[in-house]
């Protein structure tokens, strides 16, 4: 190396479904493939004010791309426009990984799943990927919590919406728990 050059070592890729921990803390990490299923995806418009000095997309634009990803998936679940001022589901976590950089001529799909469905919460991923390459640019495992908006109190995920997502999922009755 030389003439200001620097060398990057790579970290290989993890295994699926392993642990990160951070400090005292364990977060759940998928490394998501092109292979797994998602039933649902919404063409993202990757815009110029998106970008930054370095011309890729800038991190907090892509949280929004995730969070049109997701009302996006429960308009079509819920087969109905979604009113967040009466919506009774919170976001709650929210974790990222940057996988590679997106740049503006990218044709950007954000696919988006759930997991699992729990008493009091709903697990999802999503996932950037460039439909012309089939590269996952950005991965996201998020939380949703079921929330009162009158008492701020937690509550149950309604039963019909437990019935939606595992009826547009397929998933199995052993995913909610």
């Amino acid at each position: 190396m030389g003439n200001g050059e620097c060398e990057i070592e790579s970290t290989p890729e993890p295994k699926t479904k392993s642990k990160r921990n951070i400090g005292e803390v364990t977060f759940p990490f998928f490394n998501m493939q092109t292979t797994e299923k998602y039933n649902f995806s919404v063409p993202i418009q990757v815009r110029m004010s998106d970008l930054d000095p370095f011309v890729h997309v800038n991190n907090g634009a892509q949280c929004n791309y995730f969070d049109f990803g997701r009302s996006a998936y429960f308009e079509e679940v819920f087969h109905k426009p979604i009113d967040w001022r009466e919506m009774d589901m919170v976001l709650v976590h929210v974790e990222m990984d940057f996988r590679e950089g997106i740049e503006f001529h990218d044709q950007i799909v954000c696919e988006t799943r759930v997991l699992s469905i729990g008493n009091k919460s709903v697990k999802m991923m999503q996932q950037l990927r460039d439909m012309r390459t089939g590269t996952v640019k950005t991965t996201c495992y998020s939380v949703l919590a079921g929330f009162d908006r009158i008492t701020h109190q937690s509550i149950p995920i309604r039963e019909e919406y437990k019935k939606m997502f595992t009826e547009f999922e397929s998933l199995p009755d052993d995913q909610q728990k």
